[in-house]
C-alpha cells in the first residue's frame, strides 16, 4: 500500500514524480505530497486529498508540480499510523528541513525510537510512524556521520517492513533507498534514473527496471545506480538482471473508457486468450514434472480475490483430477495451518502483484517445512517469483483498478490449464477428453464478447441503477457456483459500499434464512450441472420469503426464468469452469451500481491495490 516514486536527472523533478503517483494511485490515495532540492534549499509540498477528480489534475496535484528542482521523492499515501491530512501527509523532514523522506510498509518499534529521538530533543509533528527516520538520519549526521552512513544506520535500527527513500540538502545529487519486504524497483534511464514503488509508474519513462531484494541498499544519482548488500555494504550491483518491460505504456491509460475498471473488465477475453497460449506448454510439463513427485495434496494460499480463484482452482482439480485441494486465506495459514505442511505437499500461493505480505509469509513458512512451491502471478520479476520453485504467470497486463477483474479470469484459466493437466498426467482423464477440455477452455474468450456486448452490458446497467439502494445482498451458489457467488459479493461491496454476502446455497437452513425478507436482492449462481436441481430448490425457498431473485444461468435454461425475478444469461460452459464465464456479469452489474450511486470505482474508500503490510 502506498506508493513512493524518486527521480534524478537533469530534466524538473516534480512533474515527473508527480505524473508517476498518478500512476501509483491504485497504491493509495487519501494524501500525496513530493520534495525536492533547489540551490541547497529543500522544498516540501502535501496535502489530503487525491491528485485526480474525474480524470482531471487536482489542485494539490497543480501545487505538487511547480516544485523546483532537478531531484526529488514522491509519495501517495493509505494511511496505517494517523489520519489521512496534511501534518501526516509524506514526505516527513527532520528538525532543520534538510533531510526528506517518503516509505512505504510499517515500522513496529516506531514508539521506541521516537521516545529516545525525542529524549534528545528531536520534535516531532505528526502521527506517523515515518516520521522517525528522517530525525534518526538527522541524529546520525549530527555525530559526524555523512548522509549515506546516518541512513545506513538508521535503516539498521528499523524493524517491519519498509521502502524507504530519503534525500538531503548536503548531499543534493543522490537517492538513498532501502527495502525490506515492501517492494521497490530501479528504474534506468540516460543521464537520469528512477525509483519506484511498481513498475507501471516509471513505465512511460524508462522499460529497463532492476527490481531490489529485501535487505539491499540503493544509492541512485543521475548517472549510476549502485545496490548494497545492507548488512555488509558489498557491492552487489553486478549480480542484478536489468529487465526489459514489453508492456505498452499506453495500455496505462484508461482509453476512451470513463474507468480503468470498466476497461479492464472489457480486456478479460484478450487476457484470457494469452494466458491460454503462453502458459499451456509450461502447464503440461510442469504439470508432468509435479505428478512424478508423488505429492499427497495441493495446498492453494491467497487473499481476497485471488483466493476466490483458488476456489475455482479447487473445485476444478478435484474433478478433473481427482486430486485432493485445500484453500487456506494466508493470514490464517501462517498461523495456524502451516504445522500441516511437509515435503509431501505442492502449496501454490497466488498473488496478483507478487508481492502480497500474507502469501509471501505463506511461500516462506511451506518452505521452511519442506514443500514444494509455486506462484501464480500476474508480474514478471516481483519477489514471489524469486523465492518459489514454480512459477506460473498470467498475461493480463497491468491492472489500475483496486478490484480486480481480468487478473481473477487470468487466474482461473491457467489454474483449469493445471487442473486438466494433472489429469492428464494423474490418468484420470484421457488425452482426448483433456483435448476436449482444452478446447472448451480456448472457447472462453469468445464467451466473455458475448456477455460484455452493448446489449448485455446496457441491460446490467439498467439493473444496477434499479437496485443501486438496496443495502443488503445474498449471492447462492453451490459447486463451482459458490466461488462465484463469493466474488459476486466481494465486487459488491469494494465498489457500491452495500453489504453483502455469499454462502452455499444449502447453508440457507442453517441460518441466513433468518435475514430473507420482503425485497431482500438475492443473486443466485444456477449453473447447469449435478447441482442444477438443487439450487432451484434453494431459489425457490428465498423466493417464498420475498426475496428478489437474480438468477445468472446458461442460456439455453428454459426452467431458471419460472423460479426468478431477473434472469443474467451467459453462453453455456462445462460445469467445472463455469465461475469463468459466471463471475463476469457480476463485475458489471457492480460496477454500473457503483456508478449509480456516484462511487469511483477505481478507487474505493478505504482499500488499496496491492496489500503489502500486514
Amino acid at each position: 500500500m502506498c506508493g513512493i516514486v524518486g527521480y534524478v536527472g537533469d530534466r524538473d523533478a516534480a512533474p515527473i514524480i508527480v505524473d508517476a503517483l498518478v500512476r501509483l494511485e491504485y497504491r493509495g490515495y487519501d494524501s500525496a505530497g513530493v520534495a525536492t532540492i533547489h540551490e541547497g534549499k529543500l522544498y516540501v509540498a502535501k496535502d489530503a486529498g487525491k491528485l485526480t477528480e474525474g480524470g482531471e489534475p487536482t489542485e494539490l496535484q497543480r501545487k505538487l508540480r511547480s516544485l523546483p528542482g532537478k531531484i526529488g521523492i514522491g509519495h501517495t499515501r493509505w494511511a496505517t499510523h494517523g489520519d489521512p491530512n496534511e501534518v501526516n501527509a509524506h514526505p516527513h523532514v527532520d528538525c532543520e528541513e534538510r533531510i526528506a523522506v517518503v516509505h512505504n510498509g510499517i515500522i513496529e518499534n516506531f514508539m521506541e525510537l521516537r521516545e529516545e529521538l525525542e529524549s534528545k530533543g528531536h520534535r516531532f509533528v505528526s502521527d506517523t510512524d515515518t516520521e522517525v527516520v528522517p530525525h534518526l538520519i538527522e541524529e546520525g549526521m549530527k555525530e559526524g556521520k555523512s548522509f549515506f552512513e546516518a541512513f545506513v544506520e538508521a535503516v539498521r535500527k528499523l524493524e517491519g517492513s519498509y521502502a524507504v527513500a530519503a534525500i538531503c540538502v548536503d548531499e543534493p545529487d543522490v537517492i538513498l533507498a532501502a527495502r525490506k519486504e515492501s517492494p521497490l524497483v530501479v528504474g534506468l534511464g540516460d543521464g537520469e534514473n528512477f525509483l519506484a514503488s511498481d513498475i507501471p509508474a516509471i513505465l512511460p519513462e524508462t522499460n529497463r527496471v532492476i527490481p531490489i531484494d529485501d535487505g539491499e541498499i540503493v544509492v541512485v544519482r543521475k548517472e549510476e545506480v549502485k545496490i548494497l548488500d545492507a548488512n555488509t555494504l558489498e557491492d552487489v550491483t553486478g549480480s542484478k538482471e536489468v529487465q526489459v518491460v514489453e508492456e505498452d505504456p499506453h495500455k496505462l491509460e484508461r482509453g476512451g473508457y470513463p474507468h480503468f475498471m470498466l476497461k479492464e473488465i472489457h480486456e478479460q477475453p484478450e487476457a484470457v486468450a494469452k494466458t491460454l497460449t503462453l502458459e499451456r506448454e509450461r502447464l503440461f510439463e510442469m504439470a508432468e514434472e509435479l505428478v512424478k513427485g508423488d505429492y499427497s495434496r495441493l495446498c492453494i494460499v491467497a487473499c481476497g480475490t485471488s483466493y476466490h480463484a483458488g476456489l475455482g482452482g479447487k473445485y476444478a482439480t478435484e474433478m478433473i483430477a481427482r486430486f485432493p485441494v485445500d484453500v487456506q486465506i494466508a493470514s490464517e495459514f501462517r498461523y495456524v495451518t502451516k504445522n500441516l505442511v511437509d515435503e509431501d505437499t505442492l502449496v501454490l500461493a497466488i498473488s496478483q502483484s507478487g508481492e502480497t505480505a500474507d502469501t509471501l509469509a505463506a511461500v516462506r513458512e511451506a518452505k521452511e517445512r519442506g514443500a514444494t512451491t509455486i506462484a501464480l502471478t500476474n508480474v514478471v520479476g516481483s519477489t514471489i517469483t524469486r523465492e518459489v520453485d514454480h512459477v506460473i504467470y498470467t498475461h493480463a497486463g497491468f491492472e489500475k483498478a483496486v478490484a480486480a477483474t481480468k487478473t481473477y479470469t487470468a487466474q482461473l484459466a491457467a489454474l483449469y490449464l493445471l487442473a486438466v493437466e494433472l489429469g492428464r498426467h494423474m490418468g484420470e482423464i484421457t488425452d482426448s477428453e483433456a483435448e476436449e477440455y482444452l478446447r472448451e477452455l480456448e472457447s472462453v474468450p469468445e464467451k466473455l464478447e458475448r456477455i460484455l456486448s452493448w446489449e448485455m452490458e446496457r441491460e446490467l446497467a439498467v439493473m444496477g441503477g434499479r437496485y443501486k439502494e438496496r443495502p443488503n445482498w445474498f449471492f447462492i451458489g453451490r459447486g463451482p457456483g459458490y466461488p462465484t457467488a463469493m466474488e459476486g459479493a466481494l465486487k459488491l461491496k469494494e465498489i457500491t459500499y452495500q453489504h453483502a454476502e455469499a454462502y452455499p446455497a444449502g447453508e440457507l437452513k442453517h441460518g441466513p434464512l433468518a435475514l430473507i425478507e420482503e425485497g431482500v436482492p438475492v443473486v443466485a449462481v444456477v449453473q447447469p450441472g449435478g447441482v442444477y436441481e438443487k439450487m432451484l430448490a434453494n431459489v425457490e425457498e428465498v423466493k417464498a420469503r420475498g426475496a428478489t431473485v437474480i438468477s445468472v444461468a446458461d442460456e439455453s435454461d428454459d426452467i431458471v426464468e419460472e423460479h426468478s425475478d431477473h434472469v443474467i444469461r451467459v453462453p453455456s460452459i462445462t460445469e467445472e469452469f463455469s465461475p469463468i464465464v459466471y463471475t463476469v456479469p457480476l463485475q458489471v452489474l457492480a460496477y454500473y451500481m457503483s456508478v449509480a450511486r456516484g462511487i469511483d470505482p477505481d478507487y474505493p474508500r478505504n482499500l488499496a491495490k496491492s496489500v503489502t503490510v500486514e
